[in-house]
């Protein structure tokens, strides 16, 4: 091959990539727009957690804003996260039309799962935050309110909505991608970085190092620490079974 069949063949695959982020960063940019039409509603949504988790006591509750354009952003925000959350599965299929030319037929059937795993992986670890970590974390953030009698004053929470949205996105972005730990390790596997023996081996690290993970990407409590450290612990021990199976099949095609 000659020296301008190289230099040809570099700039086709530079102008296939710009031609897929594109088209990536237009079907994000459309659902941006129609997420932000509906921006009340999926405001409406996040906040659910909250309003639920309240909703038996007598005092009215409210969200505050403390700057004119905190609300604005905050829509912007919670409409840019949920288009990049629904746009994710198109983005990861952009990629797959980008490599799959340059992939052997056995090559392709090994990936393919692992894009259909990786957007449900992200969507359960956002199940997990909205329906079971937030309720619990807000009841436990609540209990430290008091009455005042023992305080002088009393002390009652009055939440920002910028901030509690934030800590909410945060948490299902933190989790969605702390999902893809079996993905990453079975991946790792395939070509020939880690396998069982390694993993069970450093089973004791791997737990400190979970841990330290999730006191670092969530709020200092232990409900939401906990509620992310456990799961990763038992996606780790499932990573050792997928790593296994990967390494059975090698054996037998060998």
């Amino acid at each position: 091959m000659t020296k301008n069949e190289n230099e040809f063949g570099f700039i086709s695959h530079l102008t296939e990539l710009r031609k897929r982020l594109i088209h990536s960063f237009i079907f994000l940019f459309i659902f941006f727009i129609i997420c932000y039409l509906f921006a009340e509603y999926l405001y409406g949504f996040l906040v659910e957690p909250y309003a639920n988790a309240v909703q038996h006591e007598n005092s009215n509750r409210r969200l505050i804003f403390t700057a004119l354009q905190e609300t604005f952003l905050t829509y912007l925000k919670v409409s840019f996260f949920t288009a990049f959350f629904i746009t994710c599965p198109f983005i990861l299929t952009q990629i797959w039309k980008f490599i799959a030319p340059g992939l052997y037929k056995h090559e392709k059937k090994a990936i393919i799962p692992y894009l259909v795993l990786t957007p449900i992986l992200f969507f359960l670890g956002g199940m997990l935050v909205y329906y079971l970590i937030m309720p619990l974390a807000i009841k436990f953030f609540l209990s430290f309110e008091s009455s005042g009698l023992n305080t002088n004053l009393p002390i009652q929470l009055e939440a920002k909505v910028n901030e509690y949205l934030s800590l909410i996105m945060k948490l299902i972005f933190a989790f969605g991608l702390s999902f893809q730990l079996p993905i990453i390790l079975s991946l790792l596997a395939r070509i020939g970085v880690v396998d069982s023996k390694f993993l069970k081996e450093r089973r004791k690290y791997v737990v400190v190092i979970i841990f330290a993970a999730a006191a670092i990407l969530t709020p200092p409590d232990p409900i939401t620490q906990i509620g992310l450290a456990i799961p990763l612990l038992i996606l780790y021990e499932l990573s050792i079974f997928s790593v296994n199976i990967i390494e059975k099949k090698a054996n037998n095609n060998a």
